[in-house]
């Protein structure tokens, strides 16, 4: 019995979670297992309604479930900010999610924007540390509103942090077992304290691991070799900021946020799964958003929880669906509604 904490969030956060609870319902009794859901009402409305995020208790009360399912966060009528860090950071940093899992994979060269590129071109996975880095929150003001004001913003890393990140990339490098390349993302020749420190644990962890082979890139490289030359990379391996940017081009060249999902993982305690492309509230109401980005994030998290078969049957059903019915990912443009998205899926699962 799996016990799954849902939050479906806000704007089109409950539409896509309505499709990827159907999905999950259809191929639970393929597979027969069992699981329950509760409903959680973190989001905007709620912090409208009575000014509340995400609190201790709330925490406490997640720590006891198999995983968590988030539709989406972020709201018009909230200032940008407030949502993320009382809700999306609080339970990444409160739950210890200290991994940020990003595959980056094409399932139809139709809907690629780089020349030339075919499906086994676009295949490989970020590993982003986060819980530390700049998104910490550490840092403060000097003689602020003054003409000499003062901004300071702390990349925060410590061994511990950098380490766990890093040995989790080789695992999960070995255990994906393709190339066995594991490349480290960073700015060494700018950033020297950060990057060194990354630098040094990442070599130091590659004597461990002779069967997976290691290289270096800089960030600003790598973006430029995601755009020329994606089939170089297998696993990618970076802290938080950097992480942040590259996964959003990662997007891009997989097909556009209607398929991009990801995980927020504790290896040893609770994890949290999620569409990456937000709460799009234009869309709200209109059945009209992709959801396969929510239902590629339930088959992710069905094999976190320990349903391989079944997490590998979701990503089949939807790599059917992107070859075979849609005339475009982007949101309106699908040639279906998002309820008839959601219902081929569930016609496509093994």
């Amino acid at each position: 019995m799996y016990n799954i904490a849902v939050i479906p969030g806000d704007g089109t956060g409950p539409e896509v979670v309505q499709e990827g609870l159907k999905v999950l319902k259809a191929v639970a009794k393929i597979y027969k297992f069992d699981y329950q859901v509760e409903m959680f009402d973190f989001g905007g409305e709620r912090y409208l309604k009575n000014k509340e995020l995400v609190g201790e208790k709330d925490i406490e009360k997640l720590k006891a479930y198999s995983a968590i399912y988030l539709g989406a966060i972020g709201h018009p009528q909230v200032k940008p900010g407030i949502l993320e860090q009382g809700i999306l950071l609080k339970i990444r940093f409160g739950l210890d999610q200290y991994i940020n899992l990003r595959p980056v994979k094409l399932y139809n060269r139709d809907f690629c924007p780089l020349k030339n590129k075919v499906e086994s071109d676009v295949d490989f996975v970020v590993v982003r540390e986060n819980s530390e880095g700049l998104y910490k929150g550490m840092g403060e003001f000097k003689n602020k509103g003054t003409k000499d004001e003062l901004a300071l913003q702390l990349s925060y890393n410590t061994r511990k942090g950098v380490e766990r990140c890093v040995r989790y990339a080789f695992e999960y490098t070995k255990k994906r077992n393709k190339k066995k390349n594991l490349t480290l993302c960073g700015k060494t020749n700018v950033l020297t304290y950060a990057w060194d420190l990354w630098q040094r644990v990442f070599d130091e962890l590659a004597k461990e691991y002779s069967d997976v082979t290691t290289d270096y890139a800089h960030v600003d490289a790598t973006t430029m070799w995601f755009v020329k030359n994606p089939e170089w990379f297998d696993v990618i391996v970076t802290d938080n900021m950097f992480g942040d940017i590259i996964t959003d081009l990662g997007a891009m060249i997989q097909g556009g946020m209607g398929i991009a999902a990801g995980g927020n993982i504790n290896p040893e305690g609770v994890s949290m799964f999620e569409p990456i492309g937000g709460s799009a509230p234009k869309y709200t109401g209109k059945n009209v958003i992709n959801p396969l980005a929510a239902i590629c994030a339930l088959g992710m998290m069905l094999e976190i929880i320990g349903e391989d078969a079944a997490g590998q049957s979701v990503e089949q059903a939807v790599i059917k669906v992107v070859k075979n019915n849609l005339k475009s990912l982007g949101a309106g443009k699908m040639g279906h509604s998002t309820t008839e998205v959601g219902d081929m899926v569930v016609e496509n699962l093994a």
